[in-house]
């Protein structure tokens, strides 16, 4: 049975929406609303997030706030080290999904040697830099902090020497870079990228799952294909971007995509992957509230999270 400890980051100063550092809470008060006693029945840990940075000017427009994400990133992989390391298995609930690179480089500070995949479930590549990026907001990056790439193929932006500095901090984490290989990373119900996104997936022949693939074969064909193509991995990160839901129930997240997936198919998927032994950690990220009615998001995030821990429990 695993030891499982939450980490709550309402952080949401990589978003370019506003709203996502309420995601925690109102995923806690579906909670409540279904009478589950889910947050008092495991350790937690809530990470001090610097979100008064939204009120000040952004310095950096190609890369938004990235001084305060580079605190973030050491708070969050410190978390994340020091709670595998203390043999627990970390369940990270977070506002925007930039973090996710930090949550990546703890596994890899607790795990150095291990081989790590990534099961990235978005709607989103997350594969922008700030060289590349339409929008600067970093939460579209995480996943290039990850394998470590610039991606100056697809440059479109000279970089000033400032966020160059904190753009190789994020990247070297840990002293470790890449974290993840780009052949390790498998993304499920992908629809949304840019064609600079697009070149580093056809570059590196990175993974993709579409929602249509998903939904002809089934999670468990599909759980068992990825598990597969990871085969080589020793440790295993999967991270839930409630935005690969369709957006005709994930109205309550900033970048809502249609031909996503259903509720019921997000569920079996998760949960049929927390059933391998070599998932270490797990992520849900990007409700926000604001954009929803009757908190009907964080109500299928936290069905999910739920159903999500009960298997890893029984695992």
């Amino acid at each position: 049975m695993k030891n499982i400890k939450l980490i709550e980051v309402p952080s949401e100063i990589g978003a370019g929406t506003r709203g996502a550092s309420l995601g925690v809470e109102a995923i806690k008060i579906a909670a409540l609303d279904f009478m589950s006693n889910f947050f008092i029945h495991f350790p937690s840990e809530k990470i001090p997030v610097d979100n008064k940075l939204l009120y000040e000017p952004i310095e950096s427009p190609y890369a938004k706030r990235i001084k305060g994400i580079a605190t973030m990133y050491d708070r969050v992989s410190k978390a994340v080290s020091d709670t595998l390391k203390n043999n627990f298995f970390p369940v990270v609930i977070s506002g925007d999904h930039s973090t996710a690179g930090a949550t990546i480089a703890g596994i890899k500070m607790a795990k150095p040697k291990s081989k790590l995949g990534v099961i990235w479930i978005d709607a989103h590549a997350d594969l922008h830099t700030p060289y590349t990026t339409p929008s600067g907001n970093v939460h579209g990056m995480p996943m290039a902090v990850s394998i470590s790439k610039n991606n100056e193929d697809c440059a479109v932006h000279d970089v000033d020497e400032e966020t160059a500095k904190y753009w190789n901090h994020l990247k070297n984490i840990g002293k470790i870079a890449p974290k993840v290989l780009p052949e390790d990373v498998v993304f499920i119900s992908l629809r949304d990228y840019e064609k600079e996104e697009r070149h580093l997936i056809e570059k590196y022949d990175m993974k993709v799952v579409t929602t249509k693939e998903v939904r002809n074969k089934g999670a468990e064909n599909i759980v068992r294909a990825v598990l597969r193509y990871l085969g080589d991995c020793t440790d295993i990160y999967v991270s839930f971007d409630v935005d690969s839901l369709d957006s005709s129930i994930s109205k309550g997240t900033g970048t809502p995509v249609s031909n996503g997936l259903r509720e019921r198919e997000a569920e079996d998927l998760i949960s049929k992957f927390m059933q391998n032994r070599k998932v270490c950690c797990f992520e849900i990220t990007e409700v926000n509230p604001t954009l929803d009615k009757e908190n009907l998001m964080a109500e299928i995030a936290f069905n999910i999270l739920q159903r999500s821990v009960n298997v890893l429990m029984m695992s």
